[in-house]
This record gives structure tokens, sequence and C-alpha cells, in this order.
């Protein structure tokens, strides 16, 4: 039977996780004890954690850990307050350790990657006439319509006009039409990162994600992006690709998440 590893990247101690069997990964400035994995040496970019935010750990797991798993191990990243669930159907319980997924569920069986469930898409008609005037300039119906807005609408209110599309000017042109049309389509999305799968499909994903994302940071630097909508710039533009990416590349299942923040100190 195939192995699970999930790694929860963080900036903060996560005590009920920290004699579990998920590997911890630690993110940030702080200081962490020897349970968390370090991603500050060897291959890495650990200087633009402030931008990168928890792909600082991916790219350092991709280029000094995945050779070292075997081929059909289930490996699998989340975040400090969202968590895989155990199971579609499984009985609510108040302690998040006890619903945590642990091992493989015997539904991914014919799937080669999972995503979280998705979450729709849509805003308050005040933010998108203070925010998003000029989309409604260029598509009017979403007046009528803003409780289900496309992915490219969203990040133009909120990580700033246009700028989706100046990244993907920059992708590789296997890629650029397809995502176009996703992140102009869709209403909703697999969200937060969050993704399990093996070894080959892994490498090919953060190939193509760090390829492109290194081609953004040439039209948008990282010392210009201020405030909460564009620091983090580049794991905003990483959320909406992930679910694109597998979704044309793999066959994917999707599975429950959970968001909670009791845990943390």
């Amino acid at each position: 039977m195939s192995n699970l590893e999930i790694y929860c990247v963080t900036d903060m101690k996560i005590p009920f996780l920290e004699e579990s069997n998920y590997k911890l990964a630690a993110v940030g400035k702080k200081k962490f004890s020897h349970k968390y994995l370090k991603c500050d040496y060897k291959d890495n970019i650990f200087h633009k954690e402030k931008n990168y935010s928890e792909l600082t750990f991916h790219y350092w797991f991709w280029k000094n850990q995945l050779q070292n798993n075997n081929d059909d191990d289930w490996i699998g990243f989340c975040q400090k307050r969202r968590f895989w669930l155990n199971s579609k159907n499984g009985k609510e319980s108040d302690d998040i350790s006890e619903r945590i997924l642990k091992s493989v569920p015997h539904e991914w069986g014919k799937y080669e990657a999972v995503l979280c469930e998705p979450i729709q898409l849509g805003t308050k008609l005040s933010k998108l006439l203070k925010r998003g005037w000029r989309n409604i300039l260029r598509t009017p119906s979403i007046l009528f319509d803003h409780r289900h807005i496309s992915i490219k609408t969203q990040f133009d209110l909120h990580h700033g006009y246009g700028i989706l599309e100046k990244a993907i000017s920059a992708m590789n042109e296997k890629d650029k039409s397809d995502f176009r049309k996703f992140v102009n389509v869709n209403t909703k999305y697999n969200p937060h990162i969050m993704f399990i799968s093996k070894k080959k499909i892994l490498n090919d994903f953060f190939y193509d994600q760090f390829e492109w994302l290194f081609k953004c940071e040439k039209i948008f630097g990282l010392e210009n992006l201020k405030g909460y909508d564009q620091t983090r710039l580049y794991a905003f533009l990483a959320e909406r690709y992930m679910p694109f990416w597998f979704k044309k590349y793999s066959k994917i299942i999707e599975w429950p998440w959970v968001f909670s923040e009791k845990h943390l100190l």
C-alpha cells in the first residue's frame, strides 16, 4: 500500500502536530525546534519568503527532498490553519487531531492528484463599484451577477487590475491560452495551494510553476510589492495556477478540508 506523507507549512508552532506523523515545515522569521523542517539552506529561495509565503518551502522540497521519495508515495501539503480531513463522510469531532487525514483513502485508487474542495467566488456590490469599475466597463453584466464572478475578476479586485493578465503574458505557450480561458470562465477554484500527488507529477508541476513565477518576477519584481493585496503576489498567482495545472495534466479528486486555528499558540 502506498505511503502518505503530509507536510504542514507554518510560520507558527503547531503543538498538536509535533508528535504526529505529519512533517512540519517552518517558514518566516520565528525560531523553531528540531521538530520543524527548515528551508533556508541548500538550494532555496528563503530570502523571498515575504513574497512567496509557503512556496518558499515547496521550492526547497522540490529541489532538495523530492528525489528521495519513492515513486508510489502520496506526498501532500497543507497550511497552519487549513487541514485535509480523513473522510468525505466521517463523523464530526471537536478534536481536530481526530479529524485530519492520516492514511490514503480507498477512494483515491483511480486518481493521480488530490485538490481541496472548491470555493465559490463572489463579491459585495459595494466593493465591485469601488474597485471594479474597469471590470464593469468591460463586462457590464457582472453588476447583476456579482455573487458569481470569475477568477480573473476576483483577482483584479483584490490584487490589482490587469496584474493577472500581465502574469499570463509571461507563461509558456503550451498553457497560456488554456490558463487565460480557465481564469475568465470559472467562478470557483480549489484554494489554498493544498494538493497531494506522487513524485513524477509533483516534479512536473513544480517545474512549470516556478518557471512561470520566476518569469513573473521580471515583470513585478519584489521590492515594489506593498500591502496585503500584493506583498504575497507570487503565492496568490500560484493559488490560481495550481488547480488549473493539476486539472489539465492529471486525473484529480476533490477532497474535504477544514479551517481551524484553535490549536495555534
